[in-house]
């Protein structure tokens, strides 16, 4: 196999090591080949640079992949299945378990790199981008080892012309899928990553990842470590591209069986069109329009609660999450108490370079993306809507940057209170009666996250259940990492996280015997 990039040593693991030290701080310009069949692949079309969003500097040098490269990933995946579905459970959880503390050995060298890669600020690439991919890999080793079996209670059943009558016993068991293309969105690449690539691996399946074109340099590094982690060459393999042709290429390709993908709803239609031609099966996490809906009856420290979460949607990773509280809805009674808080909120954070540790809000991915922001903000003023704090460019340059903003004065069906704007921006609207907040909360094409702050939990858990929405935060926006996570409607086929995660990467087979 061509190589690209620092060559092996007795040890092929180790070759990737170095990379992420020498793209600390995005100081390095690595160029990366392909990771296929447990090794480095040169790409035929070559590479295209990865961009720092705070700096605008090339943090290093991703590899374009064409269709050749997309079917050696492929090849190599459905050569190593057989070997991998047939490993025991605790073989396979013994490798996903040392995974998981390869990766929080590395996370020096890989929470500069991510942190350069993404924009995100040190606060939230030290918690949020490398950790959390060390306990996927940590939580699925101990789902590898889970019952897989469902025993199903013997029936008598009478002769019939198809065969004798007699005591008929049964089971349901889960089995892996075969290859699964998993695609991922660029806010979390290694994170998000880890929780398709974990539980795949648990349940024997083996994996073609592509990820974001915008960051996928940490995703490359996780090839070496879990070749490291003793994974057999061929069951981790990693494509990249600059564009949507290697991931279009990934769907098709008759070799992959299942798709998993997160990112927008306007991609996840075209990937459900095409997997559809071969009956792929398909998870898929897709973009979402959270509603905050604070009730009448909220008290102080319940409104606190709720500026915390809608402010997250500033704070946290600018707004680049598809679970963000973006609309706040408010009982008239409080609307405007609630504006003041959220407009001291936004006025206190601090927008500026990530690497400082006194900032909250870095950058966007992209300068495609601020202008993207930016031309919602433009389109809501045009509405009649009014911006009252931030939406402007702060004047630092360089860098990718908008100023966390709110919006009032809009209507339900504004188009920055209809799409997903994936950015620090705030929609306030406010209601009369439930009636009226269900409707406005489910007035859009989204289903994937909404927030209920009551001073009455009871009363909140009742209108959860008339929100179209996959999940439903209770006066909080954490998250509990065990729970079904997907979305209603628009924003999602199929469930992943916890043991459904499992459930998720494996197909039921049903076996049936005469007692």
């Amino acid at each position: 196999m061509n190589t690209d990039g620092p060559k092996t040593d007795s040890a092929p693991a180790r070759a990737g090591r170095g990379r992420a030290a020498q793209e600390r701080a995005g100081q390095g310009r690595a160029a990366y080949g392909h990771w296929i069949g447990g090794g480095w692949r040169r790409p035929g079309p070559g590479h295209y640079p990865v961009t720092n969003p705070a700096t605008e500097q090339t943090v290093g040098h991703a590899p374009e992949a064409d269709a050749a490269d997309v079917d050696a990933a492929v090849s190599a995946a459905r050569d190593a299945y057989e070997g991998w579905a047939r490993t025991a459970p605790r073989e396979r959880a013994a490798v996903l378990d040392r995974a998981a503390a390869l990766i929080a050995e590395h996370a020096p060298d890989l929470v500069p790199l991510a942190q350069a890669e993404t924009g995100a600020t040190l606060r939230v690439a030290r918690a949020m981008q490398v950790p959390p991919a060390a306990d996927r890999f940590r939580r699925y080793a101990r789902g590898a080892v889970e019952p897989d079996t469902v025993p199903l209670a013997p029936v008598p059943v009478a002769a019939t012309p198809l065969a004798p009558g007699g005591l008929i016993g049964a089971a349901a068991i889960r089995r892996p899928m075969g290859v699964v293309g998993c695609i991922t969105s660029y806010n979390f690449p290694l994170a998000n990553l880890a929780g398709k690539v974990a539980p795949a691996l648990a349940m024997g399946n083996t994996v073609v990842a592509k990820p974001a074109p915008q960051d996928p340099l940490c995703c490359l590094e996780l090839g070496p470590l879990l070749k490291e982690a003793g994974l057999p060459d061929g069951v981790f393999n990693v494509v990249t591209g600059s564009g949507a042709a290697t991931g279009e290429a990934l769907v098709a390709h008759p070799g992959v069986d299942m798709v998993s993908f997160t990112g927008s709803t306007a991609v996840g239609r075209k990937i459900a069109e095409s997997a559809g031609h071969s009956m792929k099966r398909t998870l898929m996490e897709l973009g979402g329009k959270g509603a905050a809906i604070v009730l009448g009856d909220a008290d102080e420290s319940v409104i606190k609660s709720a500026v915390g979460a809608v402010g997250s949607t500033w704070s946290f990773h600018s707004g680049q999450i598809c679970t963000a509280p973006t609309r706040v809805l408010v009982h008239r009674s409080l609307y405007e108490k609630v504006i003041a808080a959220l407009t001291r909120y936004a006025r206190s954070l601090t927008v500026g370079d990530p690497v400082d540790n006194s900032t909250i809000v870095g950058p966007l991915i992209s300068a495609a993306q601020r202008d993207r922001v930016e031309a919602y903000l433009a389109g809501a003023r045009e509405q009649g809507a009014r911006i009252v704090v931030g939406g402007e460019r702060p004047a630092a340059e360089p860098g990718f940057y908008v100023a966390p903003a709110l919006i009032t004065d809009a209507t339900p069906d504004m188009t920055v209170a209809q799409e997903e704007i994936f950015g620090p921006v705030v929609v306030a609207l406010p209601f009369d009666d439930e009636d009226e907040a269900v409707r406005i909360a489910c007035s859009t094409p989204y289903g994937l996250y909404d927030y209920v702050f009551s001073a009455d939990a009871g009363r909140a858990w009742a209108l959860a259940a008339r929100l179209r929405s996959g999940n439903v935060g209770i006066n909080t926006a954490q998250r509990h990492p065990e729970t079904p996570f997907g979305g209603f409607k628009h924003s999602g086929v199929g469930r992943d996280g916890g043991s459904f995660g499992l459930h998720a990467y494996s197909e039921l087979q049903s076996l049936v015997w005469a007692s």
